[in-house]
């Protein structure tokens, strides 16, 4: 494994989108930022505009190992609302492919049946949305192909949780001396 999509959406949280992206490209994971919404640059949920590599026509999803969804409002929504995205998180999930979605976003995998039986986190708002997950309160959960995460704070070992599926533990643990990071 050695490459990643990240999507954006209008309103998405900055902080759990780019923390994937540079704990990802650091490690040396190949980490594309895929705008669903038609433009190059997309503004999150604080006004931060960011410039994309790709826009969704533009992924080659073959080459892809894992979809990931960063949370934030309306940018959780606005993805849940990208027909052709949630395609793609179906057809990956029924592959056995990787997700990953953080703070709202794991309830788009609640919505669409992947949690149940599954342990599974999100933000403390949208644990409703977890139907069917053991929900619980840890920082990010991996569960056989799906990892979930809770929010901005857990931005950190939610990467770390991602990295960890491509390069092994080992990695996961320098990269995290490498941060500077103290769980």
């Amino acid at each position: 494994m050695n490459r990643a999509a990240i999507f954006f959406a209008t309103g998405f949280e900055e902080i759990e989108a780019l923390t994937v992206v540079d704990v990802l490209r650091r490690a040396g994971i190949t980490a594309d930022m895929v705008s669903v919404t038609g433009e190059r640059e997309v503004t999150g949920s604080h006004g931060i505009t960011v410039r994309m590599d790709k826009l969704f026509d533009e992924v080659d999803f073959e080459a892809e190992d894992m979809l990931i969804l960063p949370g934030g409002m309306p940018g959780t929504t606005n993805l849940e609302a990208h027909k052709p995205l949630m395609d793609k998180v179906d057809e990956f999930y029924g592959k056995d492919k990787y997700i990953a979605a953080i703070c709202a976003a794991p309830g788009i995998f609640g919505h669409k049946g992947i949690l149940k039986g599954r342990k599974a986190c999100s933000n403390p708002g949208f644990e409703s949305h977890l139907e069917g997950a053991d929900v619980r309160q840890e920082e990010a959960v991996v569960d056989g192909h799906v990892i979930t995460s809770r929010g901005m704070g857990t931005a950190i070992p939610f990467a770390l949780a991602i990295l960890e599926q491509f390069a092994g533990a080992e990695a996961a643990e320098q990269m995290k001396g490498k941060l500077v990071y103290k769980a």
